[in-house]
């Protein structure tokens, strides 16, 4: 329904959103792009963006700021981000704000994203610990071996618009508690609150040149991916730019991780909980306006009994939705990013419709009498989508939940298993056989036992499958660690020496 939102100032000029290099904010360059606030459709920033010699600056940057930071000790390092993540806690809603103001989602579904950033700098915090390598004496006659972690140079980031803060600090905190110094690239349609990040880095003690923040393009990008000081790309984002990335990176000699798209099921069996159902399905399928890669976008139901009494009490939720300015309380569902992916998403709803599914809940037309130039899209429901369709098969990436109708536990199963992604998935059920032969069998990354949205704890690591990850490595936790360190063996052997007298001073880590 249509929710009015408060009354919205008349856009002030638009505000250039600098690089920062080397701790300096950088202006102006030669190409730039507009910045809008969604719920608006107004333009409030100015983004410049970067040809290959400010990204070749930025590198010379990180590369001259790495020998110094490499050979501070990790315990030092630590101490950085404990500062970070008091400040990232006490100004989590001054970052929300700026996420909402560029992305639209509801300020209380940024202040989610931002606190699970702050488990990933939680995380990086025990580097000292997760830096210790392995040693086994006496190998052979008085030779020891021991193992190290090192860090790898200079490492880049490359982010997407639906988390503005979150991504980045799934990769950037972990990278620099390695040793290693940073490079992001952050979306252009959200930009604002990376340079929140640099600050409090700033402020927190990180030296210059250890983080930095390069806007752009693919022009940007291509550099980045063809520098020969960048010895890392990290990326998260749509399926057939993570395939670009990683051939182009790999093809340069980089480490990469790159993680791609999603088409995210949740199986629902006949004896799961359809209150609980639909009210999972509501939050996994329209919050941030369906605009994640975790989100559930497809419900497969085994009966069409379950199918029929899903259907009929997600329809009059998908209706009721509360959409307006993320910045407005108790908003449900904000705008889309831009107008147009939402003219992207709603050329999908279209699509849907011409295919044969069964539009139960059109939200095509949806608008809001104080925004009618904000970026908004209703939420819309289908049913009886078929495998078949291109609504099943191509990530949407907004607020469209499909219904799939199976018969069988088996039919379902091989549906999932069957699709190009395998980034998500979920079972509701309250079978703990079938849940666990669905963990066991299923050809996806992250699993869900009535657990909508299975994103990993920082302490573990996040990735899919298939089509949804290039790359050997899957992002932050121990996964992290690895890809932003090399092993490096140690074999020693000492002669016999004379040993030294005795120390009275308490040695410390510092």
């Amino acid at each position: 329904m249509s929710v009015p939102i408060r009354s919205v100032p008349a856009a002030a000029v638009p505000q250039i959103i600098p690089h920062v290099i080397a701790g300096v904010r950088v202006g102006a360059d030669a190409a730039s792009a507009p910045v809008f606030n969604p719920a608006t459709g107004a333009q409030s920033g100015v983004l410049p963006l970067a040809d290959a010699s400010v990204v070749a600056t930025a590198v010379a940057a990180a590369k001259a700021a790495f020998p110094a930071w490499s050979a501070t000790p990790p315990l030092r390092r630590a101490r950085v981000l404990f500062k970070f993540r008091e400040l990232l806690d006490a100004r989590a809603s001054e970052l929300a704000a700026a996420i909402t103001a560029e992305h639209g989602k509801t300020h209380s579904d940024a202040l989610g994203e931002v606190a699970r950033g702050i488990e990933v700098v939680e995380f990086a915090c025990g580097i000292p610990h997760l830096l210790k390598g392995e040693v086994t004496e006496n190998v052979g006659a008085q030779i020891d071996a021991h193992s190290v972690r090192q860090p790898l140079g200079v490492v880049a980031g490359i982010t997407p618009f639906n988390f503005p803060a979150m991504v980045p600090l799934w990769m950037a905190p972990i990278a620099i508690a390695c040793g290693n110094t940073f490079i992001l690239k952050p979306s252009e349609r959200d930009p604002s609150a990376t340079l929140l990040l640099a600050d409090w880095l700033a402020e927190a003690g990180l030296p210059a040149g250890v983080f930095n923040v390069v806007h752009g393009d693919k022009v940007a990008v291509d550099a980045l991916l063809e520098h020969p000081d960048v010895a890392a790309i990290s990326f998260v984002g749509s399926t057939p730019i993570a395939k670009y990335i990683h051939e182009t990176a790999t093809k340069h000699g980089k480490r990469v991780q790159a993680l791609g798209g999603a088409k995210n099921h949740m199986l629902v069996m006949p004896d799961a909980d359809l209150d609980q159902v639909a009210d999972a399905l509501m939050g996994a399928g329209y919050g941030s306006a369906g605009e994640r890669c975790m989100a559930i976008s497809v419900a497969v139901a085994v009966g069409d009994a379950v199918a029929d009494a899903l259907v009929a009490k997600l329809a009059p939720r998908v209706r009721a939705l509360k959409i307006g300015n993320g910045m407005t309380s108790g908003m449900d569902m904000g705008p889309l990013v831009t107008a147009a992916h939402r003219d992207r998403v709603r050329g999908y709803v279209d699509l849907g419709v011409s295919e044969g599914a069964d539009l139960v809940v059109d939200g095509r037309g949806f608008s809001l009498p104080d925004a009618p130039d904000g970026f908004f899209l209703g939420g819309c429901l289908f049913d009886r989508v078929t495998p078949a369709m291109r609504i099943h098969r191509e990530e949407i990436f907004g607020p469209v939940l499909c219904v799939v109708r199976v018969d069988t536990y088996e039919e379902a199963l091989q549906l999932i298993n069957a699709h190009e992604y395998g980034n998500g998935t979920a079972i509701f059920t309250r079978d703990g056989d079938a849940a666990r032969d669905f963990v066991h069998r299923v050809q996806v990354g992250m699993v869900g036992v009535n657990v909508p949205i299975p994103v990993p704890s920082a302490f573990h690591s996040f990735g899919g499958w298939k089509a949804s990850l290039f790359g050997d490595h899957h992002v932050y936790g121990p996964e992290g660690v690895r890809f932003y360190t090399k092993l490096k063996a140690v074999t020693t052997r000492w002669p016999t020496s004379i040993r030294a007298g005795a120390q009275f001073v308490m040695p410390t880590g510092g």
